[in-house]
């Protein structure tokens, strides 16, 4: 029997991490990382497996000197933590597995620093590994032949996580994505063909969840609908759980643009009560989609980009979303444009990143060829990628100013304003027929969104310690309360929102306030996903460069 610690590093704070919102809304992080329930989950029984996440909890290195195995995960958001938590353990001759989507795209960068290093999925090369370790002639890499078989992926262990201390929990339908985005890692990593969980295997998780008291859940697949036909059929059964269970869980997930053209998709979305989604719009500019081969977002079908999401919203899913800056199209004046989008489109969470080159991907390569990259691993202005039609310091100093535009208070809340108030947008979930039928469905719900709303405001007003943040934050509350009198869940989802505001406001402030580090810390990173003491996380706050590879 092997005692086995699996660990997650810190993230730095980042877009999609919420960690100036956390304290507000009482938690200690997002939400855990899929891959440590289930690589416990793929564990075979005899060993004994703990999850730590760094996120919430520290790493004591002198417990882990006890442990046969440490396995460590990461993203490239993630590496540097990853290479000092690697450093200690080496000191203290410990036994190191290595995986990840990091070292998937560069299995050499920690070299000697690892005993084993598995690339790309691990539900068949991780209980592989354990037998060999266990019989005394384990290799040194590990790497699946093929793709998993996704009908044999386990149920995750979530009771081995701490789950009071994530936001939300996280749940996996598939794997893959059909499109061919130029920088994207995804379909390098898990291929263009969508691999879908069955409905049983999803029922299982969505049960493991909710005993466990896990009430949000993000659904982490980089492309819900990638398989539309596929998907339809699971989604129904997610739905007819929901309903047998009075609506449990609330969802949010990724998909790409084109679900505006598919109604039955979107109305089995809401009845699974998915109330958001991320899609990666990426730029306003046609050519600079052409050219990172984004063809999905600028199909003729369903008017234009503006047009596409507000059919999304129209239906009744909020929509976030994914832009880069920094495409060979790019001029200075695609910093206006963005913003200009973003107001037109009325999305309040924009996550704006500058273009970076992912190893492996058709991206890298072409830069490589053209000797456009930045090969640093700590790069001065904030990706890897030298622009074409613009100065490095035009590109940063362009996004920066952008960022600090699109998260001013008044600008935020005009949006939000725009699509809450004055269009009274309303989640599609509460105007279903199963909602309509069920009066108690409906009271519960409401006695959750009003005690809720007393919480939230609560917090956010003791919180927030900028007195001119708090004016705002009321001013605007009440004014929602106001315009939408009738619909009292929005009050809370409001109050959601300023908590979010904070967030990116802070983070954007801070930002902006002290570049330096800002270039330090966000030039160590590539790639961020909306989805784990010695030595210490830093203690001042740094960056993860917000980069988009949504679908």
């Amino acid at each position: 029997m092997a005692k086995i610690a699996i660990i997650n590093p810190a993230f730095e704070v980042s877009y999609w991490g919420l960690e100036h919102a956390q304290a507000l809304m009482g938690f200690k992080a997002n939400m855990p990382v899929a891959s440590l329930p289930l690589l416990a989950a793929l564990t075979p029984d005899e060993h004994q497996v703990v999850l730590i996440d760094e996120n919430v909890e520290p790493i004591d290195f002198d417990v882990l000197e006890q442990f046969d195995i440490v396995a460590l995960t990461g993203m490239s958001v993630q590496r540097f933590r990853m290479e000092e938590i690697l450093t200690e353990l080496k000191a203290r001759d410990v036994f190191v597995v290595v995986g990840g989507p990091w070292v998937t795209v560069e299995e050499e960068y920690f070299c000697d620093l690892v005993d084993v290093t598995f690339v790309g999925e691990a539900e068949t090369t991780w209980p592989q590994f354990l037998s060999e370790w266990a019989n005394g002639n384990h290799a040194s890499r590990y790497e699946q032949a093929e793709k998993t078989d996704m009908s044999t992926v386990p149920t995750p262990r979530h009771d081995l996580l701490k789950n009071k201390s994530y936001m939300l929990g996280s749940l996996q339908f598939s794997r893959g994505c059909p499109f061919q985005c130029e920088f994207c890692d995804i379909i390098v990593t898990f291929g263009r063909r969508p691999r879908i969980k069955q409905a049983s295997q999803i029922i299982n998780e969505l049960n493991s969840l909710r005993k466990q008291g896990v009430e949000i859940g993000f659904i982490v697949d980089d492309n819900l609908i990638g398989n539309k036909k596929g998907i339809k059929p699971v989604l129904a059964e997610v739905a007819r759980w929901q309903e047998q269970h009075g609506y449990p869980m609330v969802f949010s997930t990724e998909a790409s643009l084109d679900l505006c053209e598919d109604d039955e998709l979107m109305e089995l979305m809401a009845r699974c009560n998915i109330q958001s989604v991320f899609i990666g719009i990426e730029s306003p500019d046609e050519e600079s989609l052409k050219e990172t081969k984004k063809y999905q977002n600028v199909r003729d079908k369903g008017g234009t980009l503006v047009e596409k999401v507000r059919q999304i919203q129209d239906f009744g899913l909020e929509v976030w979303c994914g832009l880069i800056v920094g495409f060979d199209n790019d001029t200075p004046s695609i910093f206006a444009r963005q913003a200009e989008f973003i107001k037109q489109a009325r999305i309040p969470h924009a996550m704006i990143g500058l273009l970076h080159a992912i190893p492996k991907t058709p991206l890298h390569d072409r830069l490589r060829r053209e000797g456009r990259l930045d090969t640093s691993d700590e790069h001065q202005f904030g990706t890897n990628v030298i622009p074409l039609q613009m100065s490095r310091e035009e590109l940063l100093s362009g996004y920066l100013a952008t960022m600090q535009q699109v998260y001013q208070p008044d600008v935020y809340f005009d949006r939000l304003d725009s699509l809450f108030l004055d269009d009274h947008f309303q989640f599609r979930i509460f105007q279903t027929e199963f909602f309509r039928k069920h009066r108690w469905l409906r009271i519960k719900h409401f006695s959750f969104f009003m005690v809720g709303f007393v919480v939230m405001y609560w917090r956010l007003m003791r919180g927030v310690p900028d007195a001119s943040l708090r004016r705002i934050y009321r001013q605007r509350i009440w004014g929602a309360m106001k315009a939408r009198m009738a619909t009292p869940s929005i009050f809370f989802f409001y109050t959601i929102k300023c908590a979010m505001h904070y967030h990116h406001y802070k983070m954007t402030t801070d930002m902006i306030n002290d570049p330096t580090q800002f270039v330090s810390s966000y030039g160590k990173a590539m790639r961020t996903q909306p989805a784990h003491t010695a030595p210490p996380p830093p203690k001042q706050p740094s960056f993860s460069l917000p980069t988009v590879s949504a679908p």
